[in-house]
């Protein structure tokens, strides 16, 4: 292999992690609202795999995939935050001294990641046009059926959290790379 073609491939390479990086600080943008975090990922997804396709984005791209996203993804989102809330009053409960009540917080967290990882392969799964509701189940079809993609996103996930958990701005471009994760584990899913 000749040094021209190795180092076009690293800077190939590191024009993809440099493109994460952005992408993650767009999603984080865009999902400010809170509700919209689904759309933006969804966008984010979409914006990527033009990136690794060599076709035409750029800003003015993902927002425009960012509002048809967001015309379902926003219920989406709210659902997001009610299964956080009642995953949050379990745990409640769990601390308060319940019967049964380690149990059921344990598969409420559970739950909740799983169904993190449904939506980040959702969102990597996301064309205009395909409903939100359609898109969840096939995700959720996806994170049961792919075990091993499933735990990557909750690994990536676990980066995020850590990140921001060690340096809050961190987490920003670092959700772009989880996102470009999901885009991948869904390609792979797909080759499979």
């Amino acid at each position: 292999m000749s040094l021209a073609r190795t180092e076009s491939r690293a800077w190939g390479r590191f024009a993809l992690f440099a493109e994460c990086l952005l992408t993650g600080v767009w999603i984080t943008l865009a999902a400010l609202p809170l509700v919209t975090y689904p759309a933006a990922l969804a966008a984010g997804a979409r914006h990527l795999r033009r990136h690794l396709a060599h076709e035409q984005g750029g800003w003015r791209e993902f927002t425009a995939d960012l509002r048809t996203a967001v015309r379902g993804g926003w219920v989406v989102g709210l659902a997001g935050w009610a299964a956080v809330a009642v995953v949050w009053t379990d745990l409640r409960a769990v601390r308060a001294g319940l019967p049964g009540g380690p149990l059921v917080g344990a598969v409420g967290v559970l739950a909740l990641i799983g169904a993190a990882a449904a939506l980040l392969r959702a969102a990597a799964l996301w064309r205009p046009g395909v409903s939100w509701r359609t898109l969840m189940a096939r995700a959720g079809r996806h994170t049961v059926r792919d075990p091993a993609g499933s735990f990557l996103l909750i690994g990536g996930l676990a980066v995020v959290v850590c990140s921001a958990w060690f340096s809050t701005p961190l987490a920003v471009p670092v959700l772009g790379a989880v996102t470009a994760a999901a885009v991948a584990v869904e390609e792979r899913h797909r080759h499979r």
